[in-house]
């Protein structure tokens, strides 16, 4: 049994020999002259104003994570659509819960304001 994991072990040993070649290489190969121009921070072709750590709005991530839910959403109506005949009333039961439970959620968001963009 043991004997069936040594390719994956080799493969293992040689992915970790070939990066740490390949970063031994650069270190010693690559070029070591910095200066202040290529230090400096480089951005679309102009010289950056100002600080690049911006504080985002907590609305921001609110809205992010309500729309991955409701994506979510989406992705789990699919499959019961493609199945709704085979699922029956069980079936509709099911997903007439699952969206009740959803649309709650949803209305909880909408009354505390999550999904205003100011």
């Amino acid at each position: 049994m043991p004997a069936d994991y040594l390719p994956i072990l080799i493969l293992i040993v040689l992915a970790v020999a070939m990066s740490a070649i390949a970063i031994a290489l650069s270190a010693f190969l690559g070029p070591r002259k910095a200066n202040r121009e290529k230090s400096a921070p480089y951005e679309s072709g102009m010289a950056p104003i100002g600080d690049a750590r911006l504080r985002f709005s907590i609305k921001y991530f609110v809205v992010a994570i309500l729309f991955i839910l409701f994506d979510v959403e989406t992705i789990f109506l699919y499959p019961w659509a493609v199945y709704m005949r085979q699922l029956r009333l069980f079936g509709l039961a099911e997903m007439v819960v699952f969206l009740a439970i959803l649309f709650v959620g949803y209305l909880y968001a909408w009354r505390k304001g999550g999904l205003e963009w100011d």
